[in-house]
């Protein structure tokens, strides 16, 4: 039987972890389906349908699902999923929100956050912050999972020719109505898709010396900033970025902590970045044991001596 993937989108474009979430599906054997539910989604639609390794494309458009709100979208899912052995999430906010309600009116249990699939109904996900790996078997006949989208490669975007299907979009829910919704707006890259994050810690000492030390530094690398749970809950920096196991999981190509001591709470979110790099003073800070380069010194000096050899 196919798996389906439940794309993200904003109506107009596709976000990224659809595309690693395609990669968890193509593992699990069988054909590769994508769901794109929303309102006057047919270029997300059309986008989804040039993603390598999908066979169909399945497009659900109606104005109840233009905010992806989980009690319409899990109910459109829940209307297909007979068709499927695997229904795949991204674990993301929005995919966190939908897919246990899915898994509950199918009877079956959620498997969340799998970083591997070792074969279609055996998955590895992370447990105790990250620190062990669980090796889980499930044996319901669909398996409704999320995917930590850092854990699979993106599916090349373009050189697909999936399918398109229209589908009949169910009647929006009487118990859910959109209000309204306050977006950050951030001209960085997107914090969980950049390629750089450079991170400062509660060492930075203040709102005002975070901006000054760590928004210089992003600038010279075009990254994006990512921030310690101590330094958002000291207000230093905006909840939007925080890194860490109740913050959000990254994997860039290069990670910069400054001012970071490591504890297992951050480290869990960003220890599978390709390159890592630890600037502290403290040569016994739990960063310097995951980190591929590290700098014993004081931030102060040694980042803006960093911004200026760039």
């Amino acid at each position: 039987m196919p798996s389906l993937v439940i794309a993200e989108h904003d109506n107009s474009t596709l976000k990224a972890a659809t595309l690693n979430t395609v990669s968890a599906a193509i593992q699990c054997d069988g054909e590769v389906h994508v769901l794109v539910a929303g309102a006057n989604a047919g270029a997300a639609a059309a986008a989804a349908c040039q993603i390598v390794g999908v066979a169909k494309v399945l497009h659900a458009d109606d104005a109840g699902l233009d905010h992806g709100l989980a009690e319409n979208v899990a109910e459109q899912v829940l209307a297909i999923a007979g068709g499927y052995s695997h229904i795949l999430f991204a674990a993301t906010a929005s995919g966190k929100n939908i897919a246990p309600r899915v898994a509950a009116r199918l009877d079956v249990a959620q498997l969340s956050d799998i970083t591997k699939v070792d074969s279609a109904d055996t998955f590895e996900r992370p447990i105790y912050a990250g620190n062990a790996i669980a090796t889980v078997q499930s044996l319901d006949a669909i398996k409704v999972l999320t995917v930590r989208t850092t854990g699979f490669d993106p599916a090349p975007a373009s050189g697909g020719s999936a399918a398109l299907q229209s589908l009949q979009a169910v009647a929006a829910s009487a118990k859910a109505v959109f209000v309204g919704s306050e977006i950050a707006r951030n001209d960085r890259p997107e914090l969980t898709a950049a390629k750089i994050v450079v991170s400062g810690g509660r060492a930075l000492g203040s709102a005002e010396k975070f901006t000054e030390v760590m928004t210089p530094l992003a600038d010279k690398l075009g990254a994006a900033m990512g921030a310690s749970r101590a330094a958002v809950d000291a207000g230093y920096a905006p909840n939007d970025w925080q890194v860490g196991q109740t913050g959000k999981i990254v994997a860039p190509q290069l990670y910069v902590a400054c001012g970071i001591s490591g504890a297992i709470q951050h480290l869990a979110g960003m220890k599978d970045s390709k390159v890592i790099v630890a600037i502290n003073k403290d040569a016994e800070a739990p960063i310097f044991s995951v980190a591929d380069y590290g700098l014993e010194a004081d931030l102060f000096v040694a980042v803006p001596a960093l911004v200026a050899a760039l």
